[in-house]
């Protein structure tokens, strides 16, 4: 017992250090960063070479548990290295909008004459109208002089509707007589016919803000920028916060990239073009000659065939567009196998981290495809390990105790976890996080081996968004992968409970089951996610401004493109269900009423409330649609998730697990 006690000690530390300093610590602060991961970064050695002292070097050369053994730890240390990386990244930070606001003020104080033109791209290919007529208003709607500005719409499937539509909203159509090169070829193609000093980029679903161009423009002052990109936030759920039940009160899957760890790159000169939601210097892409077309993901390509040529790329943390992320599994997994193949690619490019010129040491390193190589292979081998052990009795290491494992791997495991609690407060929570990344291995790491054997084996496919997505379905092939470990692991705690089955036993065998426990339920929140749920096409914005509906003051609570949540006093009665929707700056809109709730609750169950909620359905067209998008989606509303409610998501979680959601 003493010696357990003792064994804690290392834990403790970590936990009084995390007490005492970060935690008071604000995490914007240089100097507590590179304390806090410096920290972190000697615990993890600390582990590294206890395993490799302790566990690994003793082992003896017995077969195939010698080789277990020695792969089970070569994983480790690229799992180390991966982290090492993260934590030197993390070390540091830059906000980036006071200085936006002070070159701001210099590079608009010119003459309107004087401002540098700027083309917006949007490559198209099977995006319908209603994906495509947010993008197209809101990229027609930038606060920017008219003379110096122009929206191409690179239609790569050479439609006469969106001719058409392009015709009447002074957008200007571009075709071309193939599709080669997939978006960087229709991109390339853009840059034939237009001749813009700035070329701004948005895809089918994104929509700028009316201020963007206003906020990355003036970061061009500095000659050696070549790319300003922002961070893409989404007006919709994505798969995963909708398949968990927690739409409301879990950020979407990619803000811990854009929110945290994007600003962090940027303050080390390995900030990265994400495509979408950038704008970029024309003169920089003619100096690589064009967007480049070796790999499916064109926008990484361009930074490094810039950083070859001196140009740099830039992260302005601000929200200054909205898009719609994947919106079913499907999609999900077509956009993270092309973003895992395309960094992939990179490596067997002339111009790639290893061969491209003009790279100092650590941006090689940086630009290493490491996160895509090794988090999935990780975390498929966290799965295996207690399964093998109880099956087979094989142990991962050469097992010196449950002192030495208690003094070792629990401070390293309390380190981290704490670290991303405190780097990450508003986008992290350990189990739902493992979840999500268990969840994604099972296809994932497939692509990771088939991308490293055949890297080009696999065209460039356009992520399906919009009425023209496919139809929600249930992923069998992960769910039956997830209930198969779940099973085997499961059976394997059961055969071993029972002297007479089972074929393990030391000290080791408690670790396993906390270990097996555990990946227990990290497969089973997985689970979860593979049920997908039911979506809207349009999607509401909450708000709180004051309207008028037939006649009767009330307050808009939630309002799309097509339809509007209006609150008013529990005394108002209609005649008719058709009814007026007087909203400000809007001539009034012709709605049905089709539904009455009170506080989220039927009339025929209520008592005494304070407001009727007025359920009202609406089709506009024309300028009206157009203004009401410009109004939704160009700066004034977003779905952000500020904070995690952690009681919230626990509830929803298990309401999830038994078929139920509650709405928050």
């Amino acid at each position: 017992m003493v010696q357990h006690l003792l064994a804690l000690a290392p834990t403790i530390l970590v936990l009084a250090f995390f007490m005492l300093g970060p935690f008071n610590w604000s995490r914007y602060h240089t100097w507590a960063r590179a304390i806090t991961c410096a920290f972190v970064a000697a615990v993890a050695l600390r582990y590294m070479l206890w395993r490799l002292i302790e566990t690994v070097l003793p082992y003896p050369n017995d077969g195939f548990g010698f080789y277990w053994v020695w792969f089970l730890f070569i994983v480790e240390i690229l799992a180390f290295s991966e982290v090492a990386l993260f934590l030197i990244l993390m070390s540091r930070c830059v906000d980036r909008s006071a200085e936006a606001d002070r070159l701001a003020r210099t590079f608009f104080a010119r003459a309107e004459g004087e401002l540098p033109s700027v083309d917006v791209f949007i490559p198209t290919y099977n995006e319908p109208l209603d994906v495509l007529e947010r993008t197209i208003v809101g990229a027609l709607s930038l606060d920017y002089p008219a003379d110096k500005l122009k929206v191409y719409v690179l239609d790569d499937q050479r439609r006469d509707w969106l001719k058409t539509y392009c015709e009447e909203r002074n957008a200007i159509h571009v075709t071309r007589p193939d599709n080669a090169h997939a978006k960087a070829g229709n991109m390339n193609n853009g840059l034939k016919v237009s001749a813009g000093e700035f070329v701004a980029i948005f895809d089918a679903d994104f929509v700028p803000y009316r201020h963007f161009l206003r906020r990355t423009l003036p970061f061009f002052s500095d000659k050696n920028i070549g790319i300003v990109q922002t961070p893409q936030h989404f007006f919709n759920v994505d798969p995963v916060q909708s398949n968990l039940g927690l739409e409301n009160i879990w950020p979407d899957e990619q803000r811990l990239f854009f929110d945290e760890i994007a600003p962090s790159r940027d303050v080390w000169d390995v900030s990265f073009c994400c495509g979408s939601c950038s704008i970029a210097r024309r003169s920089a892409i003619d100096a690589i000659g064009g967007f480049p077309t070796e790999s499916i993901t064109e926008d990484l390509l361009t930074t490094l065939s810039m950083l070859n040529k001196g140009y740099k790329t830039r992260y302005l943390n601000e929200r200054l567009s909205m898009g719609l992320a994947a919106e079913n599994l499907t999609g999900y997994f077509v956009q993270r196998e092309r973003w895992c193949q395309g960094g992939i690619q990179t490596l067997y490019l002339h111009n790639g981290p290893l061969r491209g010129p003009g790279l100092s040491l650590f941006q090689r390193i940086m630009f290493l495809p490491a996160s895509w190589l090794v988090q999935y292979l990780t975390r498929f081998t966290i799965l295996i390990v207690p399964v093998v052990y109880l099956w087979s009795g094989l142990l991962p290491l050469y097992f010196t105790g449950i002192t030495d494992y208690i003094s070792y791997q629990i401070p390293l495991l309390a380190a981290y976890f704490l670290l991303m609690l405190w780097i990450t407060p508003t986008r992290y929570l350990p189990v739902i996080s493992s979840a999500v990344g268990t969840f994604a291995t099972f296809r994932m790491l497939p692509t990771v081996v088939s991308s490293v054997v055949r890297p080009f084996g696999k065209p460039f496919r356009v992520t399906p968004k919009g009425s023209s997505n496919e139809a929600n379905q249930f992923d069998r092939y992960s769910f039956a992968w997830i209930a198969g470990l779940i099973t085997v692991t499961a059976l394997g705690l059961l055969i071993n409970i029972v002297p007479e089955t089972s074929h393990v036993q030391g000290q080791f065998s408690p670790i396993a089951a906390c270990w097996s426990g555990i990946n227990i339920i990290v497969l089973a929140v997985a689970s979860l996610i593979c049920f997908e749920k039911p979506r809207r096409l349009f999607h509401a914005f909450k708000l709180d401004e004051a309207v008028t509906v037939g006649g009767v003051e009330g307050r808009v609570v939630s309002l799309a493109l097509d339809k509007a949540v209006v609150a008013v006093p529990v005394e108002t009665r209609f005649q008719s269900k058709s009814v007026a929707l007087q909203i400000d700056g809007f001539e009034p809109i012709a709605t049905e009423l089709k539904q009455v709730t009170q506080r989220g609750k039927s009339i025929s169950r209520s008592g005494d409330k304070q407001a009727y909620y007025l359920h009202l359905h609406f089709d506009i067209k024309g300028a009206a649609r157009d203004k009401m998008i410009v109004k939704l989606y160009t700066g004034g509303y977003s779905r952000d998730v500020p904070d995690i409610d952690k009681v919230a998501v626990s509830i929803n979680l298990l309401l999830r697990t038994f078929g139920r959601t509650r709405t928050l």
